[in-house]
């Protein structure tokens, strides 16, 4: 867990003045904080020359009953396989790697229609996350697409928009005001899967860059298809008896040391480490740094084992990754049941500024309960792929033994 920062600090002791805590900005001009569990601060200075200033983040203190479970059926599954009305509709669809991540251009997600809607739920399910760029769908219509995809998701502890009626936006915002703090929290930390301690945690979730640095802040996203395929089949099957704790808990420390309002108080759920994606059938690793506790019914040393190994692969494989450069007015939709996802903090003393919609998906289904639910057989991604394009998934890759690897 990484360790939650704090708004004070230790003063140094002056003409015998006794130390003791004393508040950030009286001892530091620039307060460091963990971007992952620590909200900015309210921020009272004038700021009526920005734009955006109605979407900067505010901290209603008002209390939210605890979530209940509800049924949620996947648009993408009414989608047409080959997704033609959406992909028509662009002048170019590009592929970022082969395992993750694609762009279309030439679409206004303004216009898209009820199928087409479905598509992109279906092609974000294949792909883990489909970029638009030059979009200027503004935050109410963002939020009626994300409708279209299910019941939207209310954060309990991250700020909302100062605009009433805004509470199912997620802020993410960072300034000139607070640096990150290194010792607060390692990089692999910060990856992680929206949420996902909630009983139904996000399915598929848009993110909306309104305002960016000149450079630095890329988002990355890590398929965690392509993981669960990387693994040895006995491994494979290992896994997929596996459940493991998520956990609010740090998130909610992190709001309360910086004297904000818990609106719903913090939950731990079990979820399957590998869960099926309803629509795909592909199987996927689902655990993550910045929320996953502990493997359930194991030792400690082999929990931590297991999930040191996970979230390093996840993390630090490049293959399974995509990185994405935004520009003001581009969106990603990525679907939080498959993929995990960190942002790079490079861009301080710059603002960096957007605004997300986040649909519930359904309670993380294990392969044993998927396949006994819909009689579907859970796949490999990596496998699926090559059967269709003809390659035989266990025959060797060379009859002689490469030396090396050359780039």
């Amino acid at each position: 867990m990484a360790p939650v920062a704090t708004n004070e600090t230790q003063a140094p002791a002056t003409n015998g003045a006794s130390t003791g805590p004393v508040k950030a900005a009286k001892a530091v001009a620039e307060q460091l904080f963990n971007p992952f569990y620590s909200p900015p601060e309210s921020n009272d200075k004038d700021d009526s020359d920005y734009a955006f200033a109605k979407y900067k983040p505010s901290w209603p203190n008002v209390k939210w009953e605890p979530l209940t479970e509800f049924p949620v059926t996947d648009v993408g599954l009414r989608a047409d396989p080959e997704k033609k009305s959406l992909l028509s509709a662009a002048s170019k669809v590009t592929h970022y790697t082969p395992a993750i991540g694609t762009e279309l251009s030439g679409i206004d997600l303004r216009q898209l229609s009820d199928s087409q809607k479905d598509e992109l739920a279906l092609l974000v399910a294949e792909r883990g996350v489909v970029f638009f760029r030059d979009q200027e769908i503004n935050v109410h219509e963002q939020l009626e697409l994300a409708r279209h995809f299910g019941r939207l998701h209310k954060h309990a502890t991250t700020g909302v928009p100062r605009e009433p009626g805004l509470e199912e936006v997620h802020i993410v915002y960072n300034d000139g005001s607070r640096r990150p703090d290194p010792s607060a929290f390692s990089k692999i930390d910060l990856w992680h899967s929206d949420v996902s301690y909630e009983l139904q945690p996000p399915s598929t979730t848009s993110l909306k860059v309104i305002t960016g640095p000149p450079y630095g802040g890329d988002t990355l996203w890590s398929s965690g298809y392509a993981l669960y395929s990387s693994f040895s089949p006995g491994f494979q099957k290992y896994l997929e008896g596996l459940t493991a704790v998520h956990s609010a808990v740090a998130q909610a420390d992190g709001a309360r040391a910086a004297g904000q309002t818990v609106r719903r108080e913090p939950v731990e759920t079990v979820h399957p480490v590998v869960r099926v994606h309803p629509v795909t059938g592909y199987k996927s690793i689902y655990v993550n740094p910045g929320f996953t506790r502990r493997i359930v019914g194991v030792p400690k040393a082999e929990s931590d084992a297991i999930l040191s190994l996970l979230f390093h692969q996840l993390a630090e494989n490049p293959d399974y990754q995509v990185r994405f450069h935004w520009e003001v007015n581009s969106i990603a939709f990525w679907d939080n049941r498959i993929v995990t996802h960190s942002a790079t903090f490079d861009f301080f003393p710059h603002t960096r500024h957007a605004l997300r919609a986040t649909p519930h998906g359904e309670r993380p289904t294990s392969v044993a309960d998927f396949e006994a639910q819909t009689g579907r057989v859970a796949k490999d991604w990596q496998r699926d792929i090559w059967a269709k394009q003809g390659i035989a998934a266990d025959a060797p890759a060379s009859t002689n033994r490469p030396k090396g690897y050359n780039d």
